[in-house]
């Protein structure tokens, strides 16, 4: 957004100068000095009676403003004026030629007009043109105008931008739910406009998350009815029997697991400071006492914040998968640079490459097809990272060189 108003503060600014710019060059085209043949004119004249007095007039040659030389004077010719002034003298009857040319490191201009005996008569020409620091006080007109529009368009800018920033600030506070937060409908049209259609995005939004979860839930609670019903009849089943019922036991898993993904996605834990190594260990100590081969590399002591039960659910989730799928799995936990790293390596097959990002999807199986001997509905992770993500942390999946997976779980500390 920085980026933006910027871009537009310059383009206003310069398109103003520019305007203003071009309007002052046409002004100067324009309304510039006047015409060769108005100087021209009444210089011709004074010419004339300065030739008529330069031969025989000595004394009154003395009193009149005349420069007799031996040579022209110095300078750059100016041809149009020179032309011009020749013909005006032609036509008055005068038998003279001039040559005006301008004076080298200074404005104006001298003509000098060629008398009998190789003889010049120096008239200076009336400076009608615009003053010496005309650059100077362009420059500062220039100047001006950019004070001026500086900061009419920084103004403007925010006018304009001020909905792109709202936007901008609700996108950031969407919470973990999905839901943008509320925005104030005041200000100006525009921006009342922009808030009223982020406010009512937002209600969509919820609407839609609620019916969603409500849904799933509904699905996961009405499975169970049917389930029962068919366990009760599988029950006087000769044939068969304990399959019918391993797979209701699944039935029954995935059930479970989806209303309880919904209940973390409801359910918000009050957010404190955890003792993550002192969380780590106890996990440890519980995994132990089920049977699960989990080791403790090393532990630093870091505290992050968080919903301790639901911190405890998503760390105990991820070494359970680590530890049955993995067939055994160790755990460290090292405080880097204001961050908490836990990682959890496990050496069992890993997941192929092209599978990786899918593996916090929902009911996701490395291989779908193969016989289940792990009991899971395959929402351990997805659980997992929703809990996660909801406290401010990352979780990403790789594998581990020489077999296994690495999972890493950050969090910025307290």
């Amino acid at each position: 957004m920085t980026s933006l108003r910027r871009r537009l503060i310059i383009l206003l600014v310069v398109s103003i100068l520019g305007v203003v710019g071009l309007a002052t060059f046409v002004a100067v085209k324009v309304l510039g000095g006047p015409s060769p043949e108005l100087i021209m004119g009444p210089l011709a004249h004074q010419i004339q009676y300065m030739v008529q007095l330069a031969p025989g007039h000595a004394q009154t040659a003395r009193d009149a403003p005349i420069t007799v030389s031996g040579s022209p004077a110095p300078g750059i010719e100016d041809r149009k004026h020179t032309r011009v002034l020749n013909d005006i003298l032609q036509h008055d009857g005068v038998d003279v030629s001039a040559v005006v040319t301008r004076n080298v490191g200074g404005p104006g201009m001298v003509a000098s007009v060629a008398l009998p005996g190789n003889r010049w008569m120096i008239v200076d020409v009336p400076d009608f043109g615009p003053p010496r620091d005309v650059w100077y006080g362009l420059a500062g007109w220039m100047a001006l105008i950019v004070l001026g529009a500086t900061p009419v368009s920084i103004y403007f800018t925010g006018v304009l931008v001020r909905p792109l920033e709202m936007l901008e600030a609700a996108v950031s506070k969407i919470g973990s739910d999905g839901v943008l937060a509320a925005v104030p409908e005041k200000g100006p049209a525009e921006v009342r406009a922009t808030a009223r259609a982020l406010n009512e995005l937002s209600e969509r939004l919820k609407t839609a998350m609620e019916s969603r979860m409500r849904l799933v839930a509904a699905a996961g609670h009405d499975l169970r009815t049917p389930m029962t019903r068919m366990r009760l009849r599988a029950e006087f089943l000769d044939e068969d029997r304990e399959k019918w019922l391993s797979d209701l036991d699944e039935l029954d898993r995935i059930a479970d697991s989806a209303i309880r993904l919904v209940r973390e996605e409801v359910n918000q834990d009050a957010v404190e400071p955890v003792e993550l190594d002192r969380l780590v260990r106890d996990i440890e100590v519980e995994m132990v006492s089920l049977g699960h081969a989990v080791t403790i590399d090393h532990l630093d002591h870091v505290s992050v914040k968080a919903g301790a039960l639901g911190l405890r659910r998503a760390l105990r989730n991820l070494i359970v998968n680590a530890a049955t799928h993995g067939k055994s799995c160790s755990v460290a936990l090292a405080g880097r640079g204001g961050q908490a790293v836990l990682t959890i390596a496990d050496r069992g097959p890993g997941i192929p490459p092209d599978l990786l990002n899918k593996a916090f999807e929902p009911f996701f199986r490395v291989d779908p097809a193969r016989t289940q001997f792990i009991p899971g509905a395959g929402l351990g992770l997805a659980i997992a990272k929703e809990i996660i993500e909801r406290y401010g942390g990352t979780i990403t999946l790789e594998n581990r060189q020489g077999g296994g997976l690495l999972q890493t779980v950050v969090f910025a500390t307290t």
